[in-house]
């Protein structure tokens, strides 16, 4: 599945279930909100994305805790556990999702290219996914997103599930 149909997946969903969405975006600088925004309709969940590429952004914009990022760096599955909580908070979205990572060429802060992290953030709490992808830079970029829109639709599906649940 691409990154396109993925993404009217994810719209479809968060639309149909009244839910919004939001983003916090490093190695892939604002590709997974661009994908949603492409998806006409997308008004109604996108609330917006935050393109935290330096750690003072993370830090200070979504509030990812300074000491973890300066003990871990900012690829930590952590970082984006507290990544996708900031952009919840920030831009009052009821689900977010992030992105942190290598993309390369070079490994960043004693990880590997290829490593990246996913988070998600709702009501029901946070968490994050660790992934390797190969190829090159573009390449893993491209999973990356690909990845994240994943695990957002997988999120609105859960946030769903459990609202039918009450």
């Amino acid at each position: 599945m691409n990154e396109h149909t993925l993404a009217q997946q994810v719209v479809l969903a968060a639309v149909a279930d009244g839910v919004t969405i939001g983003t916090a975006e490093s190695l892939t600088a604002g590709m997974v909100s661009s994908a949603l925004a492409t998806v006409p309709g997308a008004s109604a969940a996108l609330q917006g994305g935050i393109v935290s590429y330096q750690s003072e952004v993370k830090s200070g914009v979504l509030g990812v805790d300074q000491d973890l990022l300066a003990t871990e760096g900012s690829v930590h599955a952590d970082v984006a556990r507290q990544m996708a909580e900031g952009a919840r908070r920030v831009l009052g979205a009821d689900i977010a999702v992030s992105t942190t990572g290598v993309a390369g060429p070079e490994p960043h802060g004693g990880k590997p290219v290829g490593t990246v992290f996913i988070g998600t953030a709702g009501a029901d709490g946070s968490a994050a996914v660790g992934f390797t992808f190969s190829g090159g830079r573009a390449e893993i970029r491209a999973q990356a997103e690909e990845a994240a829109l994943e695990q957002l639709l997988d999120a609105i599906q859960r946030t769903t599930a459990a609202r039918g649940q009450r």
